[in-house]
């Protein structure tokens, strides 16, 4: 028994690694394509790009890791089913959960790790990430001059550089356009001039040489200048345009950033809250309740009312005050209600508010452990599909594991979809997919065990 557990690992591992690093390959490959375009042409140094694909390889992990599994037992059972050695180790005596018994013991280990990876690193990782990307997408594409092409790039200023020598830093024939201020315009020319940064990056400095300045003034336009000069700089900000890295101290956690402890508190505190909004509803009710049953007796709200049958009324019997003194006292009885209304509304909205927020959270939570408890139910299921379809080659074994894995994220994606609206529990909305999988895999694993030679 030792020398088929040793042998189902062997055959297991191998196909493991391959399939995850396939996946991981294909994530990588798919989030490359998605945000080139936001990463390319800013002037970021390569050593920053490569930082952002390197923090969002943990949670493309997490979904791997599950994927490799089923991948792995599928081709390594599918292998073993195929050259007849399922039935050579069957007819020896051992049953076909003794032979799932090492890969469910390494899945196991498998998902004992994935579930302190997901916990403690994936929020860190994701983190730094989002941190990285929001500082990215505020850089400005790195500036730039096309020959007879006005630019905006610069906030206040429109630049004509009608010639550019092959570096695009020296300028002839140049016009600049100042729409900066609120009170002047300005239009400045020259024959030449040069673009170039500050050694600190925090300015852009043009010089300008040999021109002249056009001037006038909004609110009195025969207020007009124009002036000559020889030498003319015009510094402006640059901020933006050179990368800049924020504190990730500064950057707000969200709910995938966070550890369970961490979202824990903040379902404790929200449910806290709503427990609190529950109470002063009624102890609203409650209070008014007493005002409408001991109230009476030390108020003026009802005093003597008087009753008539109204002729004609069909027997309906008409309320109305006797005098002014009753009729200011409804009114305050009115007044008291709709208060009373608007408060218990203000509550019922907190205590949905509350509640949405705690199951947002509580999906977060129930997420942690269900997908690393999928590489368990992954390896479950995958053995006997492997034994069943006796094919232990790659595009049968990528096919089937395809299936279950969109199948599987189809009920993660819409069961916290329904669950942040508050449609379906957390628990049902992130565990249906592990349950259904469950289900299955006993389902075959018993059929092919007890299934005779």
């Amino acid at each position: 028994m030792f020398l088929i557990s040793r042998y189902t690992v062997k055959n297991h591992i191998a196909p493991f690694l391959f399939g995850t690093l396939t996946v991981l390959f294909l994530f990588l490959f798919q989030f490359v394509l998605k945000y080139v375009d936001q990463l390319v042409g800013k002037g970021i140094d390569n050593w920053i790009i490569f930082q952002l694909i390197l923090l969002n390889i943990p949670w493309m992990l997490v979904l791997a890791v599950p994927m490799g599994v089923l991948f792995s037992t599928l081709m390594s059972f599918g292998a073993m089913s195929s050259n007849y050695e399922v039935t050579i180790i069957k007819s020896s005596g051992a049953s076909l959960i003794r032979m799932m018994l090492p890969v469910l013991i390494f899945s196991s280990f498998l998902s004992i790790f994935l579930f302190w990876f997901n916990d403690e690193v994936l929020p860190d990782a994701n983190h730094k990430a989002k941190g990285l990307y929001a500082d990215i997408s505020k850089t400005k594409p790195t500036f730039s001059l096309e020959a007879g092409q006005f630019s905006s790039q610069i906030e206040g200023y429109t630049i004509l550089a009608r010639e550019l020598d092959s570096s695009r830093t020296t300028m002839k024939a140049v016009t600049i356009y100042d729409n900066s201020k609120t009170e002047q315009y300005s239009i400045a020319s020259a024959d030449s001039g040069k673009i170039y940064f500050s050694q600190d990056n925090s300015k852009m400095i043009i010089m300008l040489h040999s021109g002249e300045i056009h001037q006038f003034f909004f609110k009195d336009l025969n207020n007009y200048k124009k002036i000559d000069y020889s030498d003319y700089r015009i510094q402006v900000d640059a901020s933006g345009f050179a990368f800049e890295r924020t504190s990730d101290a500064l950057v707000a956690r969200g709910d995938r950033e966070m550890r369970i402890s961490d979202m824990q508190l903040i379902v404790s505190e929200a449910r806290a809250k709503s427990n609190e909004a529950k109470d002063r509803i009624k102890n609203r009710l409650n209070e008014h309740l007493r005002f409408l049953t001991d109230g009476f007796a030390d108020s003026s709200v009802v005093l003597n009312i008087h009753k008539l049958n109204s002729e004609g009324s069909e027997g309906k019997v008409l309320y109305f005050p006797s005098d002014t003194g009753e009729l200011s006292s409804l009114k305050d009885a009115e007044r008291r209600i709709t208060f009373l209304k608007s408060s218990i509304s203000s509550d019922i909205f907190q205590v949905s508010d509350f509640d949405l927020r705690a199951k947002q959270y509580k999906v977060e939570i129930h997420k942690k452990y269900a997908i690393p408890f999928a590489c368990l139910l992954f390896a479950l299921v995958g053995c006997p599909l492997g034994v069943i379809t006796k094919q232990g080659n790659f595009g049968i074994s990528a096919a089937i594991s395809l299936a279950f894995y969109i199948f599987y994220w189809a009920c993660l994606i819409g069961g916290e979809k329904l669950a942040d609206r508050g449609i379906v529990e957390p628990f049902i909305s992130m565990w249906l997919g592990n349950l259904v999988i469950l289900l299955a895999g006993i389902i075959l694993t018993l059929k092919i065990n007890n299934e005779s030679l």
